[in-house]
């Protein structure tokens, strides 16, 4: 795997942090900011519209730059409104520095998951977009748990300051890592495809056995223009299932934050754990993510069907089971880093599904998924405010996410059986 592909899981991890590290620091944020929870909860929400709205936007902003140069910019611009962040007194402030970061984290995304596909071959597409989403799942290992600990013993902001430092190190790194071509450009890493040559196949990032010497006046470089933008976006649009799977995995992803955003009031007002604890279930559940991210990048491309099927059945039933046992808090502990696993495997796999369908127009690819995703995530924890303010309790979120899961079983199903339907009507003709 190349380096690079690395490089870009560091920068993800420093912005997975900041999207995620609010589950631990909601009440802290109201109290501070003298706001409801429900209003704490929204600034995760407005995160999420950010990235939905940011992601097609910046992607067609930045699709003839450098790629090094997008990351780059974007990345400046996510550590700025971090420091914005930290500096306010005010929760307008607060919220549309939230907005920002996160129009800036879904330009990153969006080329990071164009980059980390076009430097490896076919057969390794689903671990690089593994690595890359693994950034998130180490956030929600390390950073979202040390925000948490940072926010209790030194107050919120000192968490946003946190994200700001650590992206830092993700600026040098991707200067010295990440290919400086314009996407299409082959010949000045660019990061596209694997290309032939006259002596056989190379995949890109990869030089034949026994290439001569370059000559000291080099050819030029073979480029290729980028895609129309209406062309790309008619190949997104009329590319068979993608519209379904881009709804499937906004529920599930709603599902995992309507339930995340509010954690840290659900373990200790209704589980009845000490504040202490709360780090130690941010940690839980990223190890779980960490492993189902890992699994997906590995055996779900095998049999991506039942692997989905599976996995979604499971977060149905699995949060439905957190719900029931919320006053128990060795089962809600056991219970948080299976679903940690579930959410994310899923989630990475229906990522790789999306990018799978589309072929070249990669960049709004990864775009259209990270909107699909970060629907949810803004959906999610605004349907679980408002089962909080309706008088739910503080399970209610729970309950909200099981609802969501099986909403998505449905998606999933009808899609599997409009396939099945087209399959036999294509083999029907075909006979005739």
């Amino acid at each position: 795997m190349p380096f690079a592909v690395y490089v870009l899981g560091l920068a993800v991890f420093a912005q997975g942090t900041s999207e995620f590290m609010l589950s631990g620091l909601v009440s802290a944020i109201a109290t501070d900011l003298d706001v409801s929870l429900s209003a704490a909860g929204l600034l995760t929400s407005a995160f999420a519209v950010g990235m939905v709205l940011g992601a097609p936007l910046m992607a067609l902003f930045s699709r003839t730059w450098p790629r090094r140069r997008a990351l780059l910019l974007f990345l400046a611009v996510f550590i700025a409104v971090h420091i914005v962040g930290a500096l306010t007194p005010g929760y307008g402030v607060l919220l549309a520095a939230r907005f920002v970061g996160a129009l800036a984290n879904a330009g990153f995304w969006a080329v990071a998951l164009a980059a980390a596909v076009a430097t490896v071959p076919d057969r390794l597409r689903g671990r690089a977009t593994a690595v890359v989403v693994g950034g998130v799942t180490i956030a929600c290992v390390v950073g979202v748990p040390a925000g948490a600990v940072l926010g209790e013993r030194w107050g919120w902001r000192a968490a946003f300051w946190a994200v700001a430092v650590v992206s830092l190190p993700a600026l040098w790194a991707i200067t010295r890592s990440v290919p400086g071509g314009v996407p299409g450009d082959r010949g000045r890493g660019g990061g596209t495809a694997p290309v032939a040559d006259a002596r056989g196949t190379a995949s890109a990032g990869q030089e034949p056995e026994k290439a001569p010497a370059p000559a000291r006046t080099p050819a030029p470089a073979r480029t290729s223009a980028p895609i129309p933008v209406r062309d790309e976006l008619r190949l997104l649009l009329t590319a068979p299932h993608l519209l379904p799977t881009l709804l499937t995995m906004a529920l599930v992803q709603g599902a995992t934050f309507c339930a995340f955003s509010y954690l840290e009031p659900f373990l200790t007002r209704t589980t009845g754990l000490t504040t202490t604890w709360v780090p130690v279930a941010l940690a839980l559940f990223g190890a779980g993510a960490f492993l189902g991210v890992g699994a997906a990048g590995r055996y779900a491309e095998r049999r991506p069907t039942a692997f989905l099927a599976y996995g979604m059945a499971a977060l149905a039933l699995g949060w439905s089971a957190l719900a029931l046992t919320a006053g128990r808090p060795l089962a809600a502990l056991a219970l948080i880093p299976l679903l940690g696993m579930l959410a994310f495997g899923t989630g990475t796999a229906l990522i790789t599904r999306v990018l799978g369908l589309v072929g070249r127009s990669s960049t709004l690819a990864g775009a259209f998924g990270t909107s699909a995703f970060n629907l949810g995530a803004a959906v999610g924890p605004w349907a679980g405010g408002l089962a909080l303010d309706a008088g739910g309790g503080y399970r209610s979120p729970v309950w909200v996410s099981a609802a969501l899961m099986a909403l998505a079983l449905l998606t999933e199903g009808a899609r599997r059986l409009r396939r099945v339907r087209s399959r036999k009507r294509a083999s029907g003709s075909t006979a005739g």
